[in-house]
């Protein structure tokens, strides 16, 4: 006779139904585990075998055989140890038959008998959900898991043995309740930063219309200070996106307690940081940091400090808004719809811009440390700001607006976006939108595509910078409340398509 559990596997936040298919027969003794598992599969049947014991149940002294149908996919993880045990106990008549039939099985299991949190808890519900089962998975993990649906049934044990007593009738588990993180504490305020104007008003347009910018200034000018505080002025996460960054938070093993947390994701790698670390990789193909951020802020800071390799490896995930990692046995895509922030100097010693400084290496200073970022990464920047260093009296001065009002600007601007894109998936902000609704979104008068027609062919712009161009003086307009986007909109958008 052979047991069946169901579990799955994971191809970055969507899952693959697998068949655990657990059988006891006659013949030597031994216990084999086939169907394509890594290192963590194959040690799956020790801790198997130690839990059950812990649990009072020993198995027989015969062959078992567990075999994870379908046999060519990959599979890799710990999250088959209570699929597997359960497909013993089920063979051994210890849970009834039919009891996990409508039930996706994961997790862990420690030597004494305790089921042990996973990753990837949330996806695996989505899943389950998707094929019309409920979810069994760990206790730590079910307030995560009630996310996908309040209708879904969910158990969440502790242990082996309350899971078994449930379905003997001796033990009722109650169904775990979604959780939200707390509101994060204000502690970062716009109004903290003094002086840079300008800056601030770049941050602004940003925010409203999810475009990238790159802050060019002399060490201490504020650059890091002003890409801080871009989430006090950004809007909570809406629903679907919020769903597929806890999503990836999860598979990622990111997700604190299970909880939720509907503000953006703000991620501030080193420079030291590699591709794998960036953009998603290594032996399981985990997410990287362009998708840990999904629906937030990437801030990169000393921008050419990065090994130029990888940041130009962001150019793919800028313009598509996902990851996409393959590998010989595996291709696997993560989303990673975010906003590029960077900082850096203007040369290597700091002070290239300053007035009356004067580099010891000349302009070879600048252009060396200029040229480690590359022209095509460049283009797909949509703001370019010099932020210049504070005076005293700056530093004197009254504080000057508050996140606060900031956050309103932008929220009432995306507003305007949410109710011109609708429910399309092929846009939400004006950063977003597509080349073919351009001119519809846009309904410019003739003078403001003059202006940027004349721009874009002296300065000989790529047609990319003269599409982000136009998304951006849509966002100007759409932040001073006007419906078409007139000249002096398209003149603050060219003002920040600088060269370096």
């Amino acid at each position: 006779m052979v047991s069946r559990v169901t579990t799955i596997a994971f191809r970055g936040i969507e899952t693959v139904p697998v068949d655990v298919e657990v059988q006891i027969a006659p013949g030597s003794v031994g216990f084999t585990i086939v169907g394509l598992g890594d290192k963590a599969v194959t040690e799956s049947r020790e801790r198997v075998r130690s839990a059950l014991a812990a649990s009072g149940l020993a198995l027989p002294p015969r062959r078992i055989t567990v075999n994870l149908a379908p046999a060519d996919l990959p599979k890799g993880g710990s999250h088959y140890d209570l699929p597997i045990a359960l497909g013993l106990m089920l063979a051994l008549g210890v849970v009834p038959d039919g009891a996990v039939d409508g039930h996706v099985v994961v997790g862990e299991l420690g030597l004494d008998g305790r089921i042990v949190g996973v990753a990837g808890a949330l996806p695996a519900a989505v899943g389950a959900n998707t094929l019309g089962k409920g979810l069994i998975c760990p206790a730590g993990d079910g307030a995560e898991a009630a996310w996908a649906s309040a209708e879904m049934p969910l158990l969440a044990p502790a242990s082996l043995a309350a899971l078994a007593n449930h379905f003997a009738g001796r033990q009722t588990l109650s169904r775990p309740t979604p959780q939200l993180g707390r509101p994060p504490i204000p502690n970062a305020d716009l109004a903290d930063v003094r002086g840079q104007e300008s800056a601030k008003r770049a941050l602004e347009i940003a925010a409203a219309g999810g475009h990238n910018l790159l802050m060019i200034g002399p060490p201490g000018a504020g650059k890091s200070m002003l890409a801080e505080r871009m989430p006090s002025i950004l809007p909570p996460l809406e629903p679907r996106t919020l769903l597929e960054s806890a999503m990836i938070r999860s598979v990622a093993g990111d997700l604190v307690d299970g909880k939720l947390e509907a503000r953006a994701p703000y991620r501030a790698p080193h420079h030291s940081a590699t591709m794998a670390a960036l953009i998603g990789g290594g032996p399981k193909a985990r997410p990287g940091e362009v998708s840990l951020c999904h629906g937030g802020v990437l801030f990169l800071d000393e921008l050419p400090e990065f090994q130029p390799q990888v940041i130009d490896a962001l150019r793919e995930p800028l313009e598509t808004r996902r990851a996409t990692i393959a590998r010989a046995a595996n291709r696997v895509t993560y989303p990673a719809r975010f906003q590029l922030l960077a900082a850096m100097n203007p040369c290597r010693c700091g002070h290239g811009d300053e007035p009356g400084h004067t580099c010891k290496r000349g302009d070879a200073c600048r252009d060396a440390y200029q040229s480690r970022i590359s022209g095509p990464l460049l283009d797909r920047i949509d703001l370019t700001i010099r932020v210049g260093a504070v005076t005293p009296a700056d530093l004197r001065g009254a504080p000057g607006e508050g996140s606060v009002h900031v956050a309103a600007r932008v929220a009432e601007a995306r507003a305007r976006q949410t109710r011109r894109y609708g429910e399309s998936e092929r846009a939400a902000l004006n950063a977003e939108c597509p080349i073919d609704r351009l001119d519809m979104v846009l309904q410019a008068d003739g003078d403001a595509i003059a202006l940027v027609d004349q721009v874009v062919t002296e300065r000989r712009l790529s047609a990319r910078a003269y599409h982000r161009t136009l998304k951006v003086a849509r966002t100007i307009a759409d932040l001073a409340g006007s419906e078409p986007v007139q000249r002096i909109h398209v003149a603050e958008a060219l003002a920040y398509r600088q060269a370096l």
